[in-house]
């Protein structure tokens, strides 16, 4: 995502993590909530009538709602470096933040050392960390709880280009469905066999095109249609399913064909692992 004015860093734990997406200059952004069950904060901020358009940094973690304090460590680092809407009492960092559920009962969360530390590596990585398996806010994801297993998953990604216009996603895929068709022979019509789960499919699709607000929320909502052609059953009341989309507007587009890509990429980052 380098090539996009991305920076990646990762924190990783034993069995959760955080992913820190740091952009050169503050993109255009908005986002999409589907399912039942999200964690997130500062997403209300992303809505097309709220009137902040940029963002510094986007988080994606693990640790369900407690993960959520790793946007405070994000927060400090950028604020050390001057980065944030200016205000008398100082700068303010725009981190919109989302979180899947990836608890085990060990009370290991990232919390705002381990954002701050992703942070700081997402603004010295020379090169770009790995972006695809269980590394970062991937580290403890899992998909196919809706027939009662637990497999593993991660972080995936994807970039599709057309001539100049790129769009890349990183998604954290914690899925309480799975990538494929839906076997209709394992449904019962008393439901599934957990109504609860280790669920929530996060992520962040990015494009250089010229986007407005509401432009990049129906990027987002593309992202999410990508979800839904790579993973079934998708958006239930068990996943929190988020999406944030950024566009940096350095190449005029349509967003009608930015959003197919979005489309693809989704599909492609889950359906190729």
């Amino acid at each position: 995502m380098r090539d996009l004015g991305i920076r990646v860093g990762h924190w990783t734990g034993e069995r959760t993590g955080c992913t820190v997406l740091l952009f050169d200059a503050p993109p255009t952004a908005s986002c999409e909530v589907r399912g039942g069950a999200p964690a997130s904060r500062e997403i209300e901020l992303l809505d097309p009538i709220r009137g902040n358009a940029g963002i510094d940094a986007a988080l994606l973690t693990g640790g369900s709602a407690f993960g959520l304090a790793a946007a405070d460590g994000v927060m400090r680092r950028l604020a050390e470096q001057g980065r944030g809407v200016a205000t008398p009492g100082g700068v303010v960092p725009i981190v919109p933040t989302l979180g899947l559920y990836d608890l085990d009962g060990s009370g290991i969360v990232p919390g705002s050392a381990e954002g701050y530390e992703a942070c700081q590596a997402a603004k010295g990585a020379d090169v770009e960390p790995d972006l695809v398996g269980p590394v970062g806010a991937g580290t403890g994801a899992t998909v196919g709880q809706w027939r009662g297993e637990s497999l593993p998953s991660g972080l995936r990604s994807a970039t599709l280009r057309v001539g100049e216009v790129a769009v890349s996603v990183l998604a954290a895929v914690n899925a309480f469905g799975e990538p494929g068709r839906l076997d209709r022979d394992l449904l019962r019509p008393e439901g599934f066999p957990v109504t609860f789960g280790r669920n929530t499919t996060i992520g962040v699709v990015a494009t250089n095109a010229r986007l407005t607000k509401v432009e990049c929320r129906l990027l987002a909502q593309g992202a999410h249609d990508g979800l839904a052609r790579a993973v079934s059953p998708v958006h239930t009341r068990m996943d929190g399913d988020a999406f944030i989309a950024t566009a940096t507007g350095e190449v005029e587009a349509s967003s009608d064909v930015v959003r197919a890509l979005a489309v693809e990429a989704v599909a492609e980052a889950i359906e190729s692992v």
